[in-house]
């Protein structure tokens, strides 16, 4: 039985750096770290505070919703998370 013949690829070669990709500018995004721990700080700290005084602060009239609010601290935290790079 013949032998089929081999077919050889052409490597591929990336195209030339482009002149637009020189000129993306970096944004500083020094923010986002100090931004994001003071967010999971305050959320903890909120719910902590919440539990060893039994319930009477941060905000008393919010009762039980100060845990949300704890939460909502540290879930924003999360979303500020999203823009570190």
């Amino acid at each position: 039985m013949p032998k089929s013949r081999i077919r050889k690829k052409a490597d591929y070669t990336p195209p030339p750096a482009s002149k637009q990709a020189a000129n993306i500018k970096l944004t500083n995004r020094g923010w986002v770290a100090p931004v994001m721990l003071a967010m999971f700080l305050i959320g903890l700290a909120w719910i902590v505070v919440f539990y060893v005084t039994n319930g009477t602060l941060p905000l008393d009239a919010l009762g039980n919703w100060n845990i949300v609010v704890g939460f909502g601290f540290i879930a924003a935290g999360f979303g500020v998370s999203t823009q570190w790079k």
